[in-house]
């Protein structure tokens, strides 16, 4: 399986403003200490092998949207925040060259970071398209309907030409999607959350967001460790610092980069990707964050295997 990000952000998109970009260039000009390029691709190069990311590139703005690649049989994506616009493009582009027509949703939850993208979805509008929404909720058809009202979108929901279909999962229970196996688990967030496991016999990718783990609630803690067990990557929500988790934020349904390596190692959990990130940090944030997750689990690893930790960002791939 492949494992491609679209958007990594939690609660709102955000945009990159001019501020920000001047900043960058000043950095990257002083890094650069008065070298000079023969040409673009030189540049780019540098800017490539010798910047540290947060300065050269970034994690991006668009909230959650994750792709799951396995046989050209169907898409798997979980969540249609606002990273959904730029997967449909992408994958109008490979329905062109042959790509089945199939869509299978996967949604945590009905919260508007992660439904947002759903009206700019290109899918919605081609009428040998076939879109099945799978959620843990009875009522995200009603959600993604009253997203399309004309109160806050022109384009109502009938009036879209793919075909839609919508299936409630329930936990601990298994289903054959398309080739993969995919299980569900509810999470502790404001209305629920689903977290998602998926399976081709070989491999195993956990998609987990909008999870709080609270302090002291040991039989929660013991389904998600069994949830994520030997999983080769877990998608795991890190929005917040552990100060920020437990303090200040405490019951926002959102969970910490600390508690996500605890719970990974745990499982025996091969990789860690931290994601929904936090929309008032910066790319140095983020970045700082991650450095900070590396260097906890190397601290506390113990006898336990290398838990490797990657940070995500919009247009990640990662094999798996």
């Amino acid at each position: 399986m492949r494992v491609r990000f679209w958007g990594t952000r939690g609660s709102l998109p955000v945009s990159v403003n001019g501020s920000t970009i001047a900043r960058k260039v000043a950095k990257a000009l002083m890094q650069a200490g008065g070298r000079r390029f023969a040409d673009e691709a030189e540049a780019q190069q540098f800017v490539e092998t010798e910047l540290d990311f947060a300065t050269g590139r970034g994690y991006g703005g668009a909230t959650s949207c994750v792709e799951i690649r396995d046989a050209e049989t169907a898409f798997f994506i979980c969540d249609m925040g606002s990273g959904l616009r730029e997967f449909g493009l992408n994958a109008m582009a490979r329905c062109a060259a042959g790509h089945p027509r199939r869509y299978n949703f996967f949604l945590s939850h009905m919260h508007w970071d992660h439904i947002m993208g759903f009206p700019f979805f290109v899918g919605n509008f081609d009428d040998k398209a076939v879109i099945t929404i799978y959620s843990g909720h009875a009522d995200a058809e009603v959600a993604l309907r009253r997203q399309q009202e004309e109160i806050s979108f022109p384009v109502p929901f009938d009036y879209l030409r793919a075909r839609f279909e919508f299936v409630t999962m329930q936990p601990d229970t298994d289903y054959a999607i398309d080739g993969l196996t995919v299980s569900c688990i509810r999470q502790h967030h404001s209305h629920d959350s689903y977290g998602f496991r998926f399976s081709d016999g070989q491999s195993s990718v956990v998609y987990s967001t909008d999870s709080e783990h609270p302090a002291g609630d040991m039989a929660s803690e013991h389904q998600f460790e069994h949830f994520f067990g030997g999983a080769d990557l877990v998608i795991c929500d890190t929005m917040y610092s552990l100060a920020d988790s437990v303090t200040m934020k405490e019951d926002w349904g959102h969970s910490s980069n600390l508690v996500a390596v605890d719970l990974c190692r745990a499982a025996r959990a091969k990789r860690l990707a931290l994601f929904h990130h936090e929309p008032t940090y910066s790319d140095e944030d983020i970045q700082r964050m991650h450095g900070e997750t590396i260097r906890y689990e190397e601290l506390n690893r113990e006898d336990h295997p290398q838990l490797e930790v990657i940070c995500t960002y919009d247009g990640l791939e990662v094999a798996v």
